[in-house]
């Protein structure tokens, strides 16, 4: 009996890994996280993408796209990400640390290539809002990989930023009802990142008027795609958030 009962452990294991989606807004529920494809733009362009769960144990999660995107050099084409179900509703000034890790590669990369790798973070007044929504206040990311010369929305704003032991310039601008804030590497792509999410909390609460009554509404991880094509492996993602 209890061998069999390992046998079906095993197999719903197997079965919770290695699934791929497809579809536009197909989402999967990757243990402590959902992965979703999220091809909010790709009318905008010509091409596909697909999404893959790799494994989920506890609080760490591995994924896997491949995307190939033409036409419209200009426009994101979409955001597969990983969203952490639990890592939410904080308020910044009740927040100790918020650690994270994320080590990934391109395993294949067309050159020229458009795309950024990136954390989307956001903010609201509320505990709970979904990301990209009226309940937003702002949207916080940090690049880092940006290729191809794309810019995050707005303008730069300051560089030479030292945080979580890199250097950042820092773009800021209006998109919607948000404001958005993004941390673009300094130091070319960062494929081994581990760090404190605070500190990037703690500056712009210090200096960029955004309100420590601020709730962390969402955490994503994933890569916004503009022309080229790609297979971008996530082969461990964490984050979780302490109060």
């Amino acid at each position: 009996m209890r061998f069999s009962t390992l046998l079906s452990l095993v197999a719903v294991a197997a079965s919770a890994s290695a699934q791929t989606i497809s579809g536009q807004f197909d989402c999967e529920p990757a243990g402590a996280y959902t992965l979703c494809q999220n091809l909010w733009g790709k009318n905008s362009g010509v091409g596909s993408q697909t999404s893959t769960l790799l494994s989920a144990s506890g609080n760490n999660v591995s994924w896997r796209t491949v995307w190939n995107w033409q036409n419209a050099p200009n426009n994101v084409k979409s955001y597969a990400n990983v969203l952490h179900n639990s890592a939410k509703g904080v308020q910044l000034s009740n927040l100790k640390s918020a650690p994270t890790s994320w080590q990934w590669t391109y395993e294949s990369v067309s050159n020229p290539v458009r795309a950024d790798v990136s954390y989307d973070i956001w903010t609201g007044t509320t505990p709970s809002g979904q990301p990209a929504s009226q309940a937003s206040s702002f949207e916080i990311m940090i690049w880092l990989s940006g290729r191809g010369g794309i810019q995050p929305v707005g303008s730069q704003v300051q560089s030479g930023i030292n945080l979580a032991g890199h250097n950042w310039t820092l773009w800021k601008g209006p998109n919607a009802n948000w404001e958005v804030l993004s941390f673009v590497s300094q130091d070319g792509d960062i494929t081994n990142f581990s760090g404190d999410l605070k500190e990037f909390f703690d500056f712009i609460v210090k200096n960029y008027n955004v309100s420590p009554s601020q709730f962390v509404q969402a955490i994503q991880t994933g890569t916004e795609p503009f022309t080229g094509s790609a297979s971008l492996l996530t082969n461990n993602f964490s984050v979780e958030l302490n109060q």
